[in-house]
């Protein structure tokens, strides 16, 4: 994926575009809205673009169409948002797994992983009933698999890595702003 930095540098930068990605639980939609209002931008939750499409729950897909249905039409939604330009954009947390969101995620905008420990994101979940993949009999042991298989590419199509546990919204948002300042100071032309 790195080898295409370069082809698709100018659209990543100049879309303007900040993309969220991580676990469950992470913060992506809290801290997307705050971060888009700091920085002025608009907010959109992939998550939620999928329900106003369909008119139904996230829920009700996994149980009409299984995870399948869900992920053909997440990576619909992402791709038609990833089109705009001066958005701060909430992934899903499983939006990662396709190959084609990733690499579409990587070429259309700065992507920001929020990297929370299992016990953080466990805590953050375990009384949310809108989360069809921790329905489970241990959901605590589904979320820590979940984390396993995700990990590794949050981290290959992120641009910035930040921890978001142990802090505020606002002091996270101030990190984040931060580093995306320096990253775009870094990959200036």
């Amino acid at each position: 994926m790195r080898g295409m930095k370069s082809q698709h540098s100018n659209r990543k930068r100049q879309s303007g575009n900040l993309v969220l990605v991580g676990m469950m639980g992470s913060g992506k939609t809290t801290v997307g809205r705050v971060l888009a209002r700091q920085l002025g931008k608009q907010f959109v939750d992939s998550d939620e673009e999928i329900q106003r499409r369909t008119g139904v729950t996230i829920p009700h897909i996994f149980d009409v169409e299984g995870e399948a249905g869900f992920r053909q039409r997440e990576s619909a939604v992402i791709a038609d948002l990833v089109a705009g330009e001066g958005m701060v954009l909430a992934t899903g947390g499983g939006a990662v797994l396709a190959q084609e969101n990733r690499e579409i995620l990587h070429a259309n905008g700065i992507v920001i992983y929020l990297r929370a420990s299992v016990h953080d994101l466990w805590q953050r979940t375990r009384n949310d009933r809108n989360r069809p993949l921790l329905q489970t009999g241990d959901p605590r042991a589904k979320l820590t698999e979940l984390f396993q298989q995700r990990d590794p590419l949050y981290t290959e199509v992120a641009d910035i890595v930040m921890p978001s546990s142990k802090q505020s919204v606002h002091a996270l948002v101030q990190k984040l702003a931060d580093e995306i300042a320096a990253y775009q100071q870094h990959h200036a032309e």
